[in-house]
């Protein structure tokens, strides 16, 4: 990192440690993010005091937000199931992160500090790490210097770098080089993959393919799904169904207008709608669009949900199981700019998917694509002949669900390779 760059990276790391000291109560995610982070060496040193066994390796995983988690979870599971000496740590940036941290077999679990030395060399003091693992992308410049002084082994899983991140710019690519040339070991989810992290400062010793472990963790949970008990045994029903996930309201008014035409095409089409965000401002006018158009509308829970033709859902932590009762899927983001969500848990149930035009820098949704799984729409036309095409031609769903569900099978066994260079830079940083 050149003298300049970090400059202004310490002042901003150091006004965000001083932000948080000041910040007042708020829903807002940043004032979230910055509120979680006072008192933040207070409660790891006195996890370090009571907690940390010196006598044990630490295994240290961090992931910013949820999608990374994860990517790291399988990981941490094999790393509790066969390695009884480990203890576990895991950190994560990101508030939306702190509910599914909690859902971890850690023995620590708190939000990560803010990139400054102090911060770094605090973190590091209490948790004493053998190996400093981090999940798909963002390696801290300031921690993984501080990290790698002490002899801490580090490295990357299920790394990806787009073709079109803006990591891959000159000035980001400055900022973070010396970070990644640090990792003594990186599991890279494809070649291309590879290649670019490469660019990025990883050397080209260090790489290995290991594949992504979403496809592990996406498979374990749809072959965990009950279909007799809860939300799926309520909503179960011959209709032709479509489960849309994590919509936005620009999916929303491209998506809505096709379903008209799907419902002349096919009258007993179901509609299973689950927005990203369930706030009532993102529901009720979804429900009112239901009503204008003379179509039975009820909440998930709502006693009456299962006969109903659009089915509402007011509330996170379902879609998962929910997309078990699809003929089809939507994932919503590709008409947003934040862009596409994941695209796997539907694959993984055999359902073909659409998605808006926004999906480049998802692989999963290009693999997908290709295989015949997949279609990409521009909007209310092409959705309404890729939906009525796939509802009801029951020959063609049925190819196009096998391929997405293939797809997903074939890239199992990450997590397995994963846990085993996450092992090997454990034995490393025991035997430094």
């Amino acid at each position: 990192m050149d003298a300049v760059l970090r400059l202004g990276y310490d002042a901003a790391g150091q006004l965000a440690c001083a932000l948080a000291a000041v910040t007042p109560n708020g829903d807002g995610k940043l004032v979230r993010a910055l509120r979680a982070r006072r008192g933040i060496r207070k409660r790891y040193a006195a996890w370090g005091a009571s907690r940390r066994e010196r006598s044990r390796p630490l295994l240290w995983m961090h992931a910013p937000s949820v999608g990374e988690g994860l990517q790291a979870r399988p990981v941490l599971q094999l790393a509790r199931g066969e390695r009884a000496d480990l203890q576990l740590a895991y950190t994560f940036f990101s508030p939306s992160a702190a509910a599914f941290a909690r859902t971890l077999e850690v023995d620590f679990a708190d939000y990560l500090p803010f990139d400054t030395d102090g911060e770094a060399r605090a973190a590091l003091d209490a948790l004493a790490p053998t190996a400093l693992v981090f999940s798909k992308l963002d390696v801290w410049p300031r921690l993984a210097r501080a990290a790698a002084e002490r002899r801490v082994a580090l490295g990357l899983v299920s790394a990806t770098l787009a073709e079109g991140s803006s990591r891959r710019g000159a000035m980001a690519t400055r900022l973070l080089r010396d970070a990644y040339a640090r990792l003594d070991a990186v599991g890279a989810i494809d070649a291309g993959d590879a290649e670019r992290l490469v660019g990025l400062g990883v050397h080209r010793d260090r790489i290995t393919v290991t594949g992504d472990t979403r496809y592990d963790q996406v498979w374990a949970r749809v072959r965990g799904v009950n279909r007799d008990v809860g939300v799926v045994a309520a909503l179960t029903s011959a209709r032709p169904t479509l489960v849309a996930g994590s919509t936005w309201p620009t999916d929303e008014r491209p998506l809505l207008a096709a379903w008209l035409d799907v419902r002349r095409a096919v009258p007993d089409a179901r509609l299973i709608i689950a927005p990203h965000e369930p706030t009532a401002a993102h529901l009720e006018p979804i429900e009112r669009w239901a009503v204008e158009q003379r179509l039975r509308a009820a909440r998930l829970a709502a006693d009456d949900a299962a006969a109903a033709d659009v089915v509402v859902v007011d509330r996170v932590g379902v879609l998962g199981d929910l997309y078990a009762l699809g003929d089809v899927a939507y994932v919503g983001g590709g008409f947003h700019a934040a862009g596409l969500h994941s695209v796997l848990e539907p694959a993984a149930f055999g359902a073909p998917v659409m998605f808006g035009p926004r999906f480049m820098n998802s692989r999963d949704a290009g693999l997908l694509m290709a295989a015949g799984g997949g279609v990409s729409v521009t909007g209310d036309a092409a959705l309404a002949a890729a939906l009525g095409s796939w509802l009801s031609d029951a020959t063609a769903r049925a190819q196009a669900g096998a391929a997405a569900r293939a797809l997903v099978e074939r890239g199992l066994g990450a997590a397995e390779r994963s846990w085993r260079l996450v092992e090997r830079l454990l034995d490393a940083g025991v035997a430094r």
